[in-house]
């Protein structure tokens, strides 16, 4: 047998770098893939843990410490019984309080039960430990309550830590439902593009094992206070990993079986798939990762945790794709297109044959025929969309409707404000300097919306002093996460600090979500022109141009803005929301810019890839005609994984899941595959300036190649 030559001993070992990768993936995988389940372990989802450090309701917070347990946020219970609550009705109550009391993270001490004056209702404040698991202690609270109440007798868990256990719980379907339906909706889009049994389930298990990388990072970060992890950034790290896996991997797809037919050797065709995706797709990653990283600069904790998880998300999506995918790709070679396996056919693969892709040829020529026509045409519809920009409402919701599904904590607080003062339970904070202290009062009693001011006071009953300071408890008359008890607090803050030398400051839960809310949008006017300028500066680097890039920033703003245009009148006139958080455009900026530009970086960087060798006029239909499906795919896709995110029954996810949906679809669909190529058809050669390439002269031929006279090219 003669020995094997050096060419077959390089052909057998070309298999062993995948494999090491594949099995170097399963390993990881193994490791990190529990963690995405333990994320809700390093959860933070009280407001307090969102506030900057500058914030007066977290100075506030500070300082309370030392006149009451601050660690401790109260649970209120409200029974009702509309023919007049009874002495059973008493003794339940306080039973049911008092068996759970002392346990689960629920104080022993408890108020009286109070009863309203039309004695309808009456209410227990229970103390519930905010630094342990609020939701198990509510739940506790809630089962004792549960337990053979007086017939008649309704009973509700209600308050801050009532409203915190209901948020908790509602997150509690992001590691199971929101994956399964997220993982369902790429599976059924990849079947469906690429009618192959096998090859969704490949980029499925690449997504998979990007998500348990990135839980075991962020775990780990979290674990050790170095970000801040909520339920929202949870829910939105799963759907930025597997919507970007995805459409990374549709990329690399797509381009290795277009070399499938050029070459017979999996190997080869491969590297050159790799070697041509490797730049759009690393330049789609960095630009999103610089985009979400611009959330540092925010003075909002939440918003500054979600940016590094965001891009820790995005950067394993990325190393997944280029890794592992490629790796399983190559070692199943055409096998993973089954049943219908590329087969060698360089003929159909000509630069000037769209024979693979009829129908983004046919509308690549009718871009190059009539280019004006169809950039002029998108631009009105977009603005005509953007009119409706100033309908968005911004200004912040009330706690209790951030649920989008009714929850106890609602129902409670509801027949709390029908019986009592609907702040008890819930009062503002008030520390002033101890010499101030009953100018300080009264000043608070007379602010409208105010129903009583008390000082807090030691075992003796006079008013507590500590280090020249006192501290008081404002009731409210509105509830505590309402709109209108946020006026008060700025009305109240207005009227103590006009009181000489009390130096006050008004804190507590209210003023935590004011203070929360006017970082917000203090951190929205911040951050969106940083993420609009880096973008810019990326697309710069990339396209070694400037008009290009700033072209293609115009139209994902104008297209932000059309998306939001479209949003206000589906909140506010079809599903009937009563506004939106400060947050939410941010979050939609964010994340349009980021992954809206990506199409567009995807489209370009073909483009420029084609005028090298043809042109800028035919590189422009090339480029659509060879990337249209797959990018259109890639949009689809990335807007049903967001659109996942609504399992979650709350406004906030809900809204961003239509904003990035809709808005990635329009990006896909309108801005990408007509707006673009139409206006870089139409500007030609100029479009690349201020590089080399804006002087090359177009090759001969480009209007047999559309059909198109030199009057219909417009530029």
């Amino acid at each position: 047998m003669n020995p094997p030559t050096p060419a077959r001993r390089v052909s057998r070992l070309r298999w062993i770098l995948p494999a090491l990768l594949v099995i170097g993936w399963l390993a990881l995988g193994s490791v990190g893939g529990p963690f995405a389940g333990k994320l809700g372990d390093v959860q933070a989802n009280d407001n307090t843990s969102f506030l900057p450090a500058s914030a007066e309701a977290t100075e506030v917070s500070r300082l309370e410490a030392d006149f009451v347990d601050s660690s401790e946020i109260p649970a209120v219970v409200v029974a009702e019984r509309t023919t007049g609550i009874s002495d059973a009705d008493l003794a339940f109550v306080s039973d049911a309080v008092g068996t759970v009391a002392g346990t689960d993270g629920i104080a022993e001490r408890t108020s009286p039960p109070i009863r309203s004056q039309d004695g309808q209702a009456i209410q227990v404040i229970v103390p519930v430990d905010s630094s342990g698991e609020i939701s198990e202690s509510v739940e506790a609270l809630r089962a004792a309550l549960a337990n053979g109440p007086p017939e008649g007798l309704s009973v509700y868990v209600t308050g801050p830590a009532g409203t915190a256990g209901d948020l908790t719980t509602a997150f509690g379907g992001i590691d199971g439902l929101l994956l399964l339906v997220a993982g369902a909706v790429v599976i059924l889009i990849l079947i469906v593009v690429y009618r192959s049994p096998i090859l969704p389930f490949v980029v499925i298990v690449s997504a998979v094992f990007a998500l348990g990388l990135a839980s075991l990072l962020v775990y780990v970060l979290a674990s050790n206070d170095v970000l801040t992890l909520n339920g929202q950034s949870q829910g939105i790290l799963f759907i930025l990993v597997f919507g970007a896996a995805t459409d990374y991997a549709l990329l690399l797809v797509s381009r290795y079986r277009e070399e499938l037919r050029l070459t017979a050797d999996k190997y080869d065709a491969m590297r050159a798939a790799w070697r041509a995706t490797l730049e759009p797709v690393a330049a789609s990653a960095g630009t999103v990762i610089a985009g979400v990283l611009c959330l540092l600069l925010s003075d909002l904790n939440s918003n500054r945790g979600l940016g590094p998880v965001a891009a820790i998300g995005i950067a394993a999506s990325f190393l997944a794709s280029m890794t592992f995918l490629p790796a399983a790709l190559t070692l199943l070679g055409r096998t993973a297109f089954w049943p219908k396996r590329p087969v060698v056919e360089p003929e159909a693969a000509q630069r000037d044959d769209s024979s693979n892709h009829r129908f983004w040829g046919a509308l690549a020529n009718r871009i190059g025929r009539h280019p004006r026509r169809f950039w002029v045409a998108t631009t009105l519809l977009l603005v005509l969309f953007a009119l409706f920009l100033p309908q968005f409402k911004a200004d912040g919701v009330a706690q209790s409707d951030t649920f989008l599904l009714p929850v106890e904590s609602q129902k409670g607080q509801e027949v709390l404000s029908a019986h009592f003062d609907a702040g008890d339970g819930s009062p503002a904070v008030i520390i002033a300097n101890g010499a101030s202290l009953q100018q300080v009062q009264t000043a608070a009693a007379n602010v409208d919306g105010v129903a009583e001011v008390v000082p807090v006071t030691d075992p003796g009953g006079t008013p507590k002093t500590v280090d020249g300071r006192v501290a008081m408890q404002a009731t409210l008359t509105d509830p505590a996460d309402s709109l209108a008890a946020e006026e008060t607090i700025e009305r109240l803050r207005d009227a103590v600090g006009n009181v000489d030398d009390a130096d006050a400051l008004v804190g507590g839960p209210t003023a935590v979500d004011l203070d929360t809310k006017t970082t917000a949008i203090h951190d929205r006017n911040l951050i969106i022109p940083i993420v609009s300028v880096v973008v810019l500066l990326i697309l710069c680097a990339l396209l070694r141009a400037i008009v290009a890039p700033v072209l293609l920033m115009a139209t994902v703003i104008l297209s932000f803005a059309a998306t939001l245009g479209i949003s206000s009148i589906v909140f506010n006139h079809i599903l009937g929301f009563p506004g939106a958080d400060p947050v939410v455009p941010l979050f939609a900026f964010v994340f349009l810019v980021a992954l809206g530009i990506d199409y567009n970086i995807f489209l370009m960087t073909r483009v420029r890839e084609e005028a090298l060798q043809i042109g800028t006029r035919r590189g422009v239909l090339r480029g659509l005609t060879v990337t249209g499906g797959v990018i259109t795919s890639a949009g689809v896709v990335l807007a049903a994984t967001f659109s996942a995110l609504a399992v979650i029954p709350l406004i906030f996810l809900a809204q961003i899941a239509f904003i990035v949906a809709f808005g990635v679809l329009l990006d896909a669909l309108i801005v990408r595959t007509l707006l673009v190529p139409a206006l870089v058809y139409d500007i030609g050669r100029p479009v690349w300036w201020p590089s080399a390439l804006a002087k090359k002269e177009d090759l001969p031929g480009e209007a047999q190649l559309v059909g198109a006279s030199e009057g219909d090219r417009g530029a």
